[in-house]
């Protein structure tokens, strides 16, 4: 029986007790160590226990040099070999074959043939190189595992690295290099962890992917590619999943363990596109970087899942991302810049998602949409594309928020029979702002449009678009146009500064335009084209360099409630313009020739005092008639019927008086008392105060000391924008609306909120003190909030302090205030409250605690409708026809229990 030992020495000749490794391996104990001189050792190594074989220090290297099959086979222990040479016969299969228990090659090489992994053996592989080999250069199945650090695979005539079955692997500091097929392949349900490894000069993708495999790469270099950087495809006969009825919170960690992950990683210098997803893969990019692709930079398609974050995918000659076929693409925090053709690209069915991106630089459009695709956009900046920024046709469907367009060379926003919704979007710089053409009802809400070379929003013939809220300012041409048969309805819009027209309606359009301003146009304020028709209601023109309004031959266009003020000329028509005005007025204007009223009716005149008792005179009335000072009782009367609210009533009858006296000594020619008319209404929601400020408007408008008295109210939200240099011209916007009339700003204390000294309710503030400084006599302001908040708002700002001298303070309702308030709704509606039915409905209110969830006036109101629907409930199941008591007298039981 041979004696094992545990050091053995191997030598070619004159030293050592064994000729050949194979006999030295034969005669070592577990755990022995083989020390082999330099030299050339031809046999083929058969392992199966735990040793170490390692190369003596010395001239030359140890190499072992397969005779025929592997040069080295593992069926069993932990053998680790070092610092050898392991060569391998061409085209005979792999130089190291693992088959059984746990392989460990350090510093080792391995030519003319492939390391292979197999069954459920693991392979541990240091600073090891492989070259030369055919087919691949390593090669895991199985279950095989295999751990890899600081090695090298090249010039392999194949593939660098392939995974197949359920193998898995950890690689870390690995090159693979100058192999003719593929860097990496994984197939089946392989795993691979790739940690700061570079793939480069592959004959085909740097790394190919068939699910349900699925790797993770992190700090991995992929380049110089013969074809793409990564191929994600489905293995033969994988179909796309069956929707199953789990949460979406199991469904989203479904994806997570599925996905095929890359993070902080470069894909560059490849031949084809840099990542392309098919088949049903789920596919994640983060902080990664993607350039100099040969192509796209990554392409999503099947019913692929492709997200991205944090990812830059810049200088390509194609189009950065595109998704098609039914894929998903959502994209987060990433940037897309330089391309040579489009930014993002959707099609066919696919949809997509984009957040906190930006796009830049396209030579092609930004954001192309077509096919049926389904495009969601959030907080993104489209900026310097040489075609339009965002295109969306055919039957795309787009959703912006949020979204910034900078210098588009053709259109900001350009719709062609897509449907789009677009909100708080701004657009600058662009040839048009804003182009829609599409059977569909687009949306543009508090959108923007700056500086357009030609027209800030074009809505092409029979096109319905709505526009609400929002800016037009600066345009090259038209701010507004509205072409032939369009039925746009516009909300809220300010337009100004325009170098055409502000809002043109042309031949055969019929829009619904309400509550916009036009401001410093070059051309008309409107211009209604002959044959226009449509209406234009509460809309405000002013400094415009042709007349303000323009109305074409046979053009029927309903102006109602419209002012023109300050400019040269009101109106100019066509001699057969076939117009109608109902209730507009002009101020301010040197050559005033818009009707004012139906004909025989009461003028309504406004401008200079002296400027309206020329005006009366010229229409034959008193100035007293004409500014409706004969309204005055009936007003007060009106004010007088109000629920409650005894020393508001009071206060606000004594200020009608001294506004009276203000006007007599203006007649007389005597200087007014200092007085200011902006007041602070302090009170808890439901106490009246918006009816109050509309009686008040009324009140000064009767005595001549407001050109309309309109009311027009305002928030937070309406006067404060979410960017620098978006509050002032919103805040002027609406500022602009009230001219004449009284702006109502509810929950007034919302513009400075405690401790955010930088808030951009404060420059609403400032823009506020400023506008009530340059139109002291022709608006009033009624700030109204809580009363403790109240004084927080007046300290913001000297300047308010100053214009707002007068506070006025709305009591709470009393219980039997809210009864009267409900008998009153009551009459409104021909119903009848009996005393009993009082007596009781009194008792509901004394039980409902006053919290802050109290809300006075609503809560009769709100009791009053609950009321209505008992009695009807009631009535409903009485026998017979009931009778004109039964239809109008609430009884008792009709009143609501109280809700904790």
């Amino acid at each position: 029986m041979a004696v094992k030992r545990n050091v053995l020495r191997v030598a070619e000749r004159g030293w050592g007790v064994y000729r050949t490794v194979t006999a030295a391996v034969r005669a070592a104990e577990d755990g022995a160590v083989i020390h082999v001189q330099p030299g050339v050792y031809r046999e083929s190594l058969v392992l199966d226990r735990d040793l170490t074989i390692v190369a003596e220090k010395g001239q030359g290297t140890v190499s072992i040099a397969a005779t025929h099959g592997p040069a080295v086979s593992v069926n069993g222990g932990a053998p680790t070999l070092r610092d050898l040479t392991i060569e391998g016969v061409p085209e005979s299969g792999p130089a190291v074959l693992v088959s059984a228990g746990r392989a460990v090659l350090e510093n080792c090489e391995v030519s003319r043939g492939r390391i292979e992994v197999i069954r459920d053996a693991a392979a541990e592989l240091r600073s090891c190189t492989v070259v030369e080999a055919l087919g691949a250069g390593l090669h895991a199945t199985g279950t095989a595992s295999v751990l890899a650090e600081d090695c090298t695979i090249r010039s392999i005539s194949g593939h660098g690295l392939t995974l197949s079955d359920a193998a898995t692997v950890e690689v870390r500091r690995t090159v693979v290099e100058r192999v003719s097929g593929c860097g990496l392949v994984l197939t089946g349900e392989s795993q691979g962890v790739f940690d700061d490894c570079t793939v480069r000069h592959t004959g085909d993708a740097a790394v190919v992917v068939q699910t349900p495999a699925r790797p993770l790469l992190r700090g991995c270099r992929l380049h110089d590619s013969k074809a793409q950087g990564v191929r994600v495809t489905d293995a033969p006969g994988v179909t796309a999943p069956t929707p199953g009825a789990g949460t979406d919170q199991a469904a989203a960690a479904g994806r997570e363990e599925m996905r095929i992950r890359l993070e902080k990683c470069e894909v560059f210098g490849t031949a084809g596109d840099g990542v392309v997803v098919s088949g049903t893969a789920e596919f994640w990019l983060q902080d990664c970087h993607i350039r100099e692709t040969g192509g796209a930079g990554v392409i999503a398609a099947g019913t692929s899942r492709v997200e991205l974050d944090r990812t830059r995918v810049v200088d390509l000659p194609g189009t950065a991302l595109g998704a098609v076929e039914s894929a998903q693409l959502f994209v987060r925090g990433s940037t897309v810049a330089r391309t040579g053709a489009n930014g993002v690209h959707a099609s066919d069915s696919c949809t997509v998602g984009l957040t906190d991106c930006e796009i830049s630089t396209t030579a092609y459009t930004s954001l192309y949409v077509g096919g049926n695709a389904r495009v969601e956009l959030r907080s993104c900046t489209l900026r310097d594309s040489a075609q339009h920024a965002l295109r969306a046709e055919g039957g795309a469907d787009v959703l912006a928020e949020d979204v910034h367009v900078e210098r588009a060379r053709m259109t900001g926003v350009d719709i062609k029979d897509a449907d789009a919704v677009l909100r708080r979007c701004v657009i600058n710089e662009a040839e048009t702002g804003v182009r829609l053409e599409t059977r569909h009802r687009p949306l543009l809400e508090d959108c923007e449009v700056s500086r357009s070379a030609k027209t800030g929003i074009e809505i092409a013939a029979a096109t319905g678009a709505v526009v609400r809220g929002g800016r037009v300012d600066g345009s090259g041409s038209a701010g507004v146009f509205l072409d032939d048969g369009t039925e746009a309805v516009i909300e809220d819009l300010a337009i100004s500064d325009t170098k055409g027209s502000g809002l043109v309606i042309w031949t055969g359009a019929r829009p619904r335009v309400r509550s916009v301003t036009i401001a410093g146009t070059q051309k008309n304020g409107v211009y209604a084209g002959d044959g226009a028709e449509g209406l234009l209601e509460d809309c405000a023109v002013s400094a415009t360099g042709f007349p303000a309004v323009y109305v074409g031959a046979k053009a029927s266009t309903v102006l109602r409630r419209c002012l023109v003020h300050d400019t040269d000329e009101d109106l100019s028509q066509a001699d057969d313009a076939a117009a109608r005005f109902e209730q507009c007025r002009s101020s301010n204007v040197k050559v005033a020739s818009m009707p004012t009223e139906d004909e025989g009716q009461t003028a309504v005149v406004t401008g200079a005092p002296g400027a309206r008792a020329a005006a009366a005179r010229k229409a034959g009335v008193s100035l007293q008639e004409s500014v409706g000072e004969d309204r005055l009782p009936e007003l007060l009367a009106e004010l007088d019927r109000l629920v409650g609210l005894e020393s508001v009533k009071r206060e606000v009858a004594a200020m009608a008086k001294l506004m009276q006296m203000v006007k007599r000594r203006q007649e007389a020619g005597l200087q007014p008392p200092p007085l200011s008319r902006h007041l602070i209404f302090a009170g808890n929601p439901g106490t009246g105060k918006t009816t109050v400020a509309r009686l008040y408007g009324q009140l000064l408008a009767a005595l001549g000391l407001l050109a309309s008295g309109h009311l027009v109210e305002a928030d937070r939200s309406a006067l404060v924008g979410e960017y620098v240099g978006h509050t002032a011209p919103r805040t002027t916007a609406v500022f602009r609306q009230a001219l004449g009339g009284v702006l109502f700003i509810d929950e007034a204390y919302s513009l400075v909120p405690v401790g955010q000294s930088n808030d951009f309710g404060l420059e609403a503030v400032s823009t506020l003190v400023k506008l009530m400084e340059d139109h002291r006599d022709d608006v009033v302001v009624i700030a109204a909030g809580y009363p403790e908040d109240m004084e927080r708002l007046i300290d913001s700002n000297p300047g308010l302090a100053s214009r707002f001298t007068r506070t006025l303070s709305f009591d709470d309702y009393t219980s039997s205030d809210l009864v009267r308030i409900v008998e009153y709704q009551a009459s409104q509606h021909e119903y009848r409250i009996p005393e009993e039915t009082a007596a009781v409905l009194l008792e509901h209110f004394d039980s409902i605690a006053r919290t802050e969830r109290f809300g006075n006036g609503r809560t009769a109101r709100q009791a009053f409708q609950q009321m209505t629907e008992r009695h009807a409930m009631r009535v409903s199941d009485l026998p017979g026809s009931p009778s004109d008591d039964d239809l109008t007298v609430l009884m008792p039981s009709d009143v609501p229990p109280v809700v904790a």
